[in-house]
């Protein structure tokens, strides 16, 4: 099975039977046909192969990036202008989003990067309270809830062919306390490398972005070589 298939299948079956805490709500894209639709041209396009590929972990998917489209990073902008998918989204634009493409493209563009990379979060599933974004670990007892789901995610993703002797974690303080503290004990990676969010760089480091987009670079060059 190529790689596309298998991510395409695990998201199309993903449930989410996890008990969750008062007013927290789950965010699951995948139950739209036309999301999964996008997906699928998105994963046969860039993942139609067997290639093994290195895990770029984020947090959980956001409301107006991958928990519209369905794709972690990938906001409706980017999907449609520099994918080349097309979807009927209102084309709202996500930071996390703007600075990753912008990496992308310094990497040597799309084609280029999912060859060897894929983005997945520690929670495939995003949350929200009062309709605002929630990061799995901003709540003690969703982060307690959800880990069997965590870890169901993670052995189901690495039948895809994944390498497990790098992965990357973005976010450098909380998501990557709460994946050093899983791979102690699941062992899942040789080595996890963190690398400063996304978002906070966007939103705290803006004038310093292009020293960040070297910085990612300079990590996922040292790898696969």
């Amino acid at each position: 099975m190529s790689f596309a298939k298998s991510v395409v299948q695990f998201i199309h079956e993903l449930d989410f039977p996890v008990a969750l805490p008062d007013k927290i709500e789950v965010m699951h894209p995948f139950k739209d046909a036309s999301t999964m639709k996008v997906c699928e041209a998105f994963y046969n396009k860039y993942y139609s192969d067997t290639n093994k590929r290195c895990m770029v972990i984020g947090i959980n998917p956001g409301r107006f990036g991958g928990g519209v489209t369905g794709i972690p990073f990938t906001d409706p902008i980017r999907l449609k202008e520099l994918c080349g998918i097309e979807n009927d989204w209102p084309q709202k634009q996500e930071l996390s989003s703007l600075f990753i493409y912008e990496m992308i493209a310094a990497y040597g563009g799309p084609a280029s990067f999912y060859n060897k990379f894929y983005f997945t979060a520690v929670s495939p599933l995003g949350f929200t309270r009062d309709n605002k974004n929630l990061n799995y670990y901003d709540d003690r007892q969703l982060q307690e809830n959800i880990r069997p789901f965590i870890l169901d995610c993670f052995s189901r993703q690495f039948t895809f062919g994944i390498h497990r002797s790098v992965a990357f974690c973005l976010g450098d303080g909380k998501n990557f306390q709460y994946l050093c503290a899983l791979n102690k004990t699941e062992k899942f990676f040789d080595t996890i490398v963190p690398l400063p969010h996304p978002r906070f760089i966007m939103q705290y480091r803006l004038k310093q972005k292009s020293a960040f987009i070297e910085r990612y670079l300079s990590a996922f060059q040292t790898v696969l070589q």
